[in-house]
């Protein structure tokens, strides 16, 4: 399995772009920064998009790779997403106001996107994987994902603060190579991540400590919001006990 990091940040500038991961060149984890961050061959290579949640950061590029795509008659990009997110998609996004229905664009028989749901914790096909939609803690309905391929098993937060169950299930997988994870903000903005749905190092270290084995399972940190992203390093940098990298634009891991 092979990851990239197309976007990994909590906001936006030239050089911050906001979540979007790749897996395989076909299954993409969120759609925040797609078409900034990916060339037209790479955004028809994909298969499909599973989407933890409905905030703009993580669905935004859902309408011009839908464009693109469409111009170029490519076979219909799933997203997949739980049915609350979906009908946030279906009434607010693509509604003929906001952006056209790409599920009926060209047509109903062959539209651009198909939209999938994800029954939480159930696993699903999508793409060649089985994935699982894991209910976290934020400001509306939020999921993160275990995903499993032939050879490897990743983990993706989504948005959260404190969750549990998401480590129960992660506590329990065999061939979990990686997990994404996000923090956005430093220790001293502790309220506001707290009710805005978001970890800092303090509250993350809390949480990877429910993992069995935290030190043998390396979790990729992403989301930190570009105002904090050299204060929110050092505090990561300082956590012991725990095997943290900082996901960066471009990177790309072998799991």
């Amino acid at each position: 399995m092979e990851l990239r990091v197309i976007g990994c940040h909590g906001g936006e500038t030239p050089n911050h772009r906001t979540s979007a991961f790749v897996l395989d060149e076909r299954l993409a984890i969120d759609a925040g920064s797609l078409t900034s961050g990916l060339d037209l061959a790479a955004q028809f290579r994909l298969s499909a998009c599973v989407v933890s949640h409905a905030h703009l950061d993580h669905i935004r590029d859902l309408a011009t790779i839908a464009d693109n795509r469409c111009q170029a008659d490519c076979e219909p990009l799933v997203v997949a997403a739980t049915a609350a997110t979906l009908k946030v998609l279906k009434k607010h996004f693509f509604n003929n106001l906001l952006w056209p229905d790409f599920t009926e664009i060209p047509n109903k028989t062959r539209p651009t996107l198909r939209f999938v749901e994800l029954k939480p914790e159930k696993r699903t096909e999508i793409a060649g994987y089985q994935a699982r939609a894991v209910l976290v803690n934020h400001t509306i309905e939020s999921s993160g994902f275990i995903i499993e391929g032939p050879d490897a098993t990743i983990g993706y937060s989504g948005d959260t603060g404190p969750t549990d169950r998401l480590w129960e299930l992660l506590n329990k997988e065999k061939n979990l190579k990686a997990l994404l994870l996000e923090v956005s903000f430093p220790d001293r903005e502790q309220r506001l991540a707290t009710v805005s749905g978001h970890h800092t190092p303090r509250t993350l270290l809390k949480d990877l400590k429910k993992y069995a084995r935290p030190k043998d399972l390396p979790a990729l940190l992403y989301h930190i919001k570009p105002v904090f992203q050299s204060e929110v390093e050092q505090e990561c940098a300082r956590l012991k006990g725990v095997n943290l990298t900082v996901t960066a634009l471009g990177d790309q891991y072998v799991l």
